[in-house]
């Protein structure tokens, strides 16, 4: 059996990724600051972990280590950069970088950026010693062109050289390090936005999409030639023949219409 961590697994991208890749047989351990009120599934190994604690990360592969399992996939989702992005009744997620909120900061980058890197840094020990792994940050296209606001532009931009370079650093070992744009998730963030009539979510992704391609990728023989690549989930998903949990095919996002 396959083993997989999934980070930020409370809510959101990394629920959808944690329910499906238990879904297809993989022991899942999910972590979140509030996973316990987590809607996963039983087998889901649940385990509260803020990630912008190094304390807590250190605990989370300390309790993994002692379970007996070594991590096949690592899965970088753990990101508050889509909370409050209403405030008093404002849409403030895309002001200009100089009225943005404090907290979007920490959110995108401390519990983003970060909190990627340090994980990434516990599984590598592990994987780079069984010569086998996959870990995958979740990215956008915010890293390549101006979407919403500056924060967002850094911390994905930080994100795709975090993943190529870790990529460079491991291929020695056999560990794939990938970036990977979902498009838009229909994540309950995107819901809530989608209600006010600030987005259209008429080319939208299930959560567990993004799940379903990863499993895909992680059983995939060309996945060394893949590393170091920022993938499109929607790209994949159709060069692999994967359909949405609804049977339809999201239309991949390009550079131009993201």
């Amino acid at each position: 059996m396959l083993s997989a961590l999934v980070t930020g697994a409370s809510r959101g991208v990394g629920r959808g990724v944690a329910s499906e890749l238990a879904a297809q047989g993989f022991r899942v351990f999910a972590t979140g600051r509030s996973i316990a009120a987590a809607n996963l599934p039983p087998s889901v190994v649940r385990i509260n972990c803020d990630h912008r604690l190094d304390s807590d990360t250190e605990r989370l592969f300390q309790q993994i280590g002692e379970s007996g399992h070594v991590l096949d996939v690592v899965v970088n989702s753990a990101w508050g950069g889509y909370e409050k992005m209403v405030e008093n009744g404002q849409f403030t997620w895309n002001v200009p970088f100089w009225q943005q909120p404090i907290h979007r900061w920490s959110s995108m980058m401390d519990a983003g950026v970060r909190a990627a890197f340090f994980t990434s840094a516990y599984a590598a020990k592990q994987m780079a010693a069984q010569g086998r792994g996959l870990i995958v940050n979740i990215s956008f296209w915010a890293a390549q062109k101006y979407i919403g606001n500056s924060i967002y532009g850094i911390a994905k931009a930080a994100t795709d050289k975090m993943s190529s370079d870790m990529a460079h650093e491991l291929r020695p070992s056999g560990v794939a390090v990938l970036s990977l744009y979902p498009g838009l998730v229909r994540t309950e963030a995107v819901l809530e936005a989608a209600r006010g009539g600030w987005l259209d979510i008429s080319n939208s992704e299930s959560a567990e999409f993004i799940g379903k391609v990863i499993a895909a990728l992680s059983r995939d023989s060309k996945l060394m030639e893949r590393s170091g690549q920022a993938l499109v989930a929607a790209e994949v998903a159709q060069e692999l023949g994967i359909v949405d949990i609804d049977g339809r095919r999201p239309i991949p996002l390009t550079l131009a219409s993201a």
